[in-house]
């Protein structure tokens, strides 16, 4: 999706107003693959004339090679340092910008999405310019980014240029070429508008907020969208924050694959094929139009896996979901009753029990591209409010459902792959 707006930017040069530009803002998979274009090199031979533009050419191939290999197994972020800190306005600037928006960015090192080097080797001042002109609160992000000094109209008679970067600040969700340092979320009725947070975990109004900086680091294999499908059934978002906390643990107990960072809603009518796994839960049984039906089937040959989480009593649900199965010819199996090697038993994590919620253990049936748990697994993701679930059953559960991720994600790859066009995310 591409859409334009105008959005307020900060000067790298803090003595500047800031002003406006038009920004085009491109949503995409966060960590895209490298472009798929031939390398291009000097082909050199003995009385080759050496020129600037074949010199920059060799050079251009080097420099290009490193940027596809750092993309090829690396994901953008920060390496080290470019901290952020609170500061009162410095005394050089003029009277009208010495006010509570100023903080200093530390020296440090990022790397971006193309593999470039963004290299910060002095304390910078910067001031926040955002205006705020309504009662809602304004989300405000630094970022820093990198500038090819080729592209900045130097003087071409210098023998030496130094790669350089920009620092900005954004009013929305940065660009993919960015690196985010920090965020802060802002209001009107604030008196004082900057200040070093209370707590680092939880930021306030106002408060410096560096909870969502990326690190530079080993690039996933794999990213799964998943979405929660919407009913009528009351029962239907029991789990939803408990989706979202597996999503977050993805990244921490099986590096190799990334849960997307949000968890979307959508009903049967919307557009199922963007997600890798569907989630559903509840008590009604399955109840699909034709016009429903064929999205879900069209969904599943493409290569999407649904989850239906059904709890022990809900009966309607599990038998529908079986009916349904048998419908699609792919009738469901229990873990006993398929190959011992099904991936959904051992990749990544090898299971010869299943995890118990509340005394009864947990039943994991599979067909196609359905699977179907028995016994609110979804109940085990997330946060027990009386503290009384055990680690063991916790971590166990979040296992299987990293199983099941794993498993959505290579059935869709493999599919993909065996598609026109191929996979190439």
């Amino acid at each position: 999706m591409k859409f334009r707006c105008p959005v307020p930017l900060g000067r790298g040069d803090v003595t500047q107003p800031n002003y406006s530009i038009e920004l085009e803002i491109i949503m995409t998979h966060p960590f895209p693959n490298p472009a798929i274009a031939p390398m291009e090199r000097q082909q050199v031979r003995d009385g080759l004339l050496l020129t600037a533009e074949r010199w920059q050419r060799a050079h251009d191939y080097q420099r290009k090679r490193q940027n596809l290999h750092y993309q090829s197994i690396n994901q953008p972020g920060i390496v080290c340092g470019l901290g952020v800190r609170v500061i009162l306005a410095p005394e050089q600037v003029a009277a009208q910008y010495r006010d509570n928006r100023w903080v200093q960015i530390q020296p440090g090192i990022a790397i971006d999405v193309e593999g470039n080097p963004i290299v910060v080797p002095h304390p910078i001042n910067f001031r926040l310019a955002t205006e705020l002109k309504d009662s809602e609160p304004v989300t405000v992000y630094l970022v820093a980014q990198y500038r090819d000094p080729d592209q900045l109209g130097g003087s071409p008679d210098r023998e030496v240029v130094q790669e350089t970067f920009r620092i900005d600040e954004r009013s929305r969700l940065p660009e993919r070429s960015e690196v985010e340092l920090c965020r802060v979320l802002l209001r009107s009725s604030q008196q004082e508008l900057l200040r070093t947070p209370i707590d680092v975990f939880f930021p306030g109004y106002g408060e410096l907020d560096l909870r969502y900086r990326r690190q530079a680091q080993a690039r996933p294999q794999g990213l799964v969208q998943i979405a929660q499908i919407d009913s009528e059934d009351g029962d239907c978002n029991r789990n939803f924050f408990n989706l979202t906390y597996l999503m977050r643990a993805v990244e921490d107990i099986y590096p190799s694959l990334k849960g997307a960072e949000t968890v979307d809603r959508i009903t049967w009518d919307g557009d199922l094929h963007p997600y890798e796994l569907l989630y559903l839960t509840g008590q009604q049984g399955l109840s699909l139009n034709n016009h429903q039906f064929s999205m879900l089937s069209s969904y599943l040959k493409s290569g999407g896996t649904l989850l239906v989480d059904a709890p022990t009593q809900s009966t309607e649900l599990i038998q529908s979901v079986q009916a349904l199965a048998q419908h699609l010819q792919t009738p469901l199996k229990s873990l006993q009753e398929v190959r011992r090697d099904h991936p959904l038993r051992i990749k990544p994590f090898l299971f010869s029990a299943l995890p118990m919620m509340d005394g009864a253990k947990i039943q994991l049936l599979s067909g196609g591209g359905i699977i179907l748990a028995i016994g609110n697994l979804g109940g085990l993701w997330g946060l027990d409010e009386e503290l009384k679930r055990s680690r063991i059953d916790l971590r166990t559960a979040q296992e299987l459902g990293i199983n099941i991720l794993h498993f959505a994600w290579k059935r869709k790859q493999a599919i993909d792959l065996q598609s026109e066009g191929g996979a190439v995310a």
